[in-house]
């Protein structure tokens, strides 16, 4: 990616937040002059005293370079490539630093904050790395990608800690090539649409799982090479698998070589604690009413779509962007210029981040991690909304595993939280999670959370999968859980992949990987997820038996009727209203041998029967096992259209002029109108109806 000057235009733009593409003026590149290759580095520090360029080539003497200060508080330096090569390490990527020395009179060392490529921790700096020597092989998916409608498909996310998927048997990590080798075949094989990167930007920390970012513009040394990474994308959309990366725009750490006082001010974040800091986290928040800021993240968000054709962003912790109070009490934030809680500058950097993504990139996913009941963050930014593609729905996550984590002879009072999810399931475009987040700090696996002996616990992680996948919202599961990882999860260590030789474990995962399958085989599960079109409860409110039961529907008009048992107790027969008369014949049950349940299940096929119960015309008597989900085909039968009204006709009318004398003449007497009527009554009776 050569560097080339940018014009008056794009440098005011980067001033006003709206730049696109400010990688491509700031950071490190390679120009040339004449025959002779050089690298072009700008630096913004508008406050610094002096900026040198320092690294291997320089033995880190800040004297030797200076860099030179722009009219507008960039500073910048060319040099010929053949001195950046001296004193390099053997693997051919110079390392640098910017040595600022800040308005508040004290130097620090600095890594290139549009830094492609960074030192593999605990080491920091900045590394050389030319952007734009990758050949893509994907250009089937992209262009296939530009007519996707995530909302219409389906998308099943499979959750990944790069560092944690996997090790070598020593204990160190895959590289972005050796996980493209084992991940991509046992995402297909489960039959995942997509996975989701938990950050691989540059981290310091790795028990901070990237979630506290250094290197911005940098894809983690730890697993390799930027192009290492981007061909684990390539070979992911060669597969036909969708990349999801996780994007941490909130905030940044305090590490003095990060953004963090870069030239002695607080350049990067509002210099009142109350708005510029989250002394929870320990870490400082971006100021959203700067527009270099703006321009930085921005710029960040479309360089992963740009240079790594990144399928979707998942925007971490957006409500402490758009909220003030975020982790903080009364008199801890500054409000607003109207005195509320909201940040309207982060607000506003949302949406037009988001205007300018889908505008960019059609097929595009930017999902939100927002957990309160800020409203219409999936709505269009031009009615007002924060213009996201999808949420995700902590509100249901929370409610059904604290649902899952009671005895089930407790359940029936709390049976809300298996339906007061659909109170509100069509406001937003959601993705149902259980992320990492979940099966961290206490909170147990996905297995674990479920109450009871083994038995018990399988057969609970089994019918909540079920349950899940026929709830309305697309879905994600985090590593591990797909096989009933037992422990909470480790970012330190490899998943427990020694538990598939267990009796227990490689059923559960071959459960996931048939209802992965469904999911994406049934229409009727992922076509209509955004309205009443697609679902239909039949059974909400039998608290007493701890069972749901509803349809699912797809755009054509096929059914699925799902039933969910969060009991032990088997119901051979339970009855079940129905809206049409019909066949059930069972497509999929968690019980099933081959799963590790009882077996019991719905042998023969199930005609519905006419009689009202439950105010439904219709009711089928169903063997639902213990602790299960269910899946039953339902063809209908409907019932005929309604007969077509009788046309009456239209009469003569009387001839409106005048007679001499002004008044209107009487009209003639038809033969009368009354006598075809009959006619076309009795002709319409004898239609045949469609269908």
């Amino acid at each position: 990616m050569l560097y080339t000057a940018p014009t008056a235009e794009v440098r005011e733009s980067f001033h006003q937040g709206t730049n696109r593409r400010a990688y491509e003026m700031l950071g490190a590149h390679p120009c040339y002059e004449g025959d002779v290759k050089k690298w072009h580095f700008a630096v913004w520090a508008p406050n610094a005293k002096h900026v040198s360029l320092v690294g291997e080539f320089n033995r880190w003497d800040r004297s030797r370079h200076p860099m030179i200060k722009q009219f507008d508080g960039t500073w910048e330096l060319r040099l010929p490539e053949e001195e950046l090569l001296k004193n390099m390490k053997e693997d051919g990527f110079p390392t640098y630093k910017y040595a600022v020395w800040g308005a508040d009179g004290l130097w620090r060392m600095k890594a290139d904050p549009y830094g492609f490529y960074s030192e593999l921790r605990p080491n920091n700096g900045s590394r050389i790395y030319d952007m734009g020597n990758y050949a893509w092989q994907d250009a089937a998916w992209m262009e296939k990608r530009r007519q996707f409608n995530p909302n219409a498909s389906p998308v099943n996310i499979y959750e990944v800690h790069a560092g944690s998927w996997k090790r070598h048997e020593d204990g160190s990590f895959l590289s972005y090539v050796e996980l493209a080798d084992e991940l991509i075949p046992y995402v297909v094989e489960m039959g995942y649409t997509h996975i989701e990167l938990l950050p691989v930007m540059e981290h310091p920390l790795d028990m901070s799982w990237g979630y506290q970012v250094t290197g911005f513009y940098s894809a983690t040394s730890r697993y390799g090479t930027p192009d290492g990474l981007r061909q684990l994308i390539d070979r992911c959309h060669q597969a036909g698998i969708g990349v999801i990366l996780d994007w941490v725009p909130a905030h940044f750490p305090r590490d003095e070589v990060g953004l963090y006082k870069f030239d002695g001010t607080d350049l990067y974040n509002h210099p009142d604690p109350r708005r510029g800091e989250i002394a929870q986290w320990g870490t400082m928040l971006f100021d959203f009413a700067r527009g270099e800021v703006c321009s930085y993240l921005l710029s960040n968000v479309c360089f992963w779509i740009d240079l790594f054709h990144a399928d979707g962003i998942r925007v971490d912790a957006v409500s402490s962007i758009i909220y003030y109070d975020f982790c903080k009490e009364p008199g801890q934030y500054l409000p607003n210029q109207y005195g509320g809680r909201e940040n309207l500058d982060g607000i506003a950097f949302l949406r037009r981040m988001n205007q300018t993504v889908y505008h960019d990139a059609p097929g595009i996913m930017m999902i939100a991690e927002e957990s309160t009941a800020f409203p219409m963050i999936t709505a269009p930014t031009y009615i007002g909304g924060l213009g996201f593609g999808f949420k995700w729905n902590m509100g249901w996550m929370n409610d059904i595993l604290s649902y899952i984590k009671l005895d089930p002879i407790y359940r029936k009072y709390h049976h809300d939280k298996l339906t007061f999810s659909l109170m509100y399931a069509f406001s937003e475009n959601y993705i149902l999670p259980f992320s990492h987040d979940e099966v961290v700090h206490g909170k147990h696996s996905m297995l674990d959370k479920n109450p009871g002996d083994l038995w018990n616990k399988f057969a609970g992680l089994r019918a909540l999968y079920g349950y899940t996948m026929a709830h309305p919202g697309k879905k994600l599961l985090f590593m591990g859980g797909e096989f009933a990882h037992f422990i909470e999860w480790k970012f330190d260590d490899q998943l427990d992949w020694f538990l598939l030789v267990y009796e227990r474990h490689a059923p559960l995962q071959k459960c996931v990987k048939t209802l992965n399958h469904l999911y994406r085989d049934l229409p009727a599960l992922h076509e209509v997820d955004n309205s009443w079109d697609g679902f239909q409860w039949v059974t909400a409110n039998d608290s007493d038996n701890s069972i749901v039961a509803f349809i699912r529907t797809d755009k054509a008009g096929k059914s699925i009727l799902c039933i969910s048992n969060f009991t032990p107790v088997f119901r051979p027969v339970y009855r079940v209203p129905l809206p049409y008369g019909g066949t059930l014949n069972e497509l999929f049950n968690t019980d099933r041998a081959e799963f590790g349940g009882s077996n019991q299940y719905n042998a023969y096929e199930i005609h519905a029967q006419e009689g009202d119960y439950n105010g439904f015309p219709f009711w089928a008597d169903v063997c639902v096992p213990p602790l299960s989900t269910v899946y039953l085909t339902y063809d209908k039968i409907l019932p005929p259209p309604p007969e077509p009204e009788a046309v009456k006709p239209e009469l003569p009318q009387p001839d409106a002029q005048k007679t001499d004398s002004g008044a209107k003449p009487k009209a003639k007497k038809a033969r009368s109108g009354s006598s075809p009527a009959p006619t076309r009554r009795k002709s319409a009776k004898k239609a045949k109806p469609e269908g």
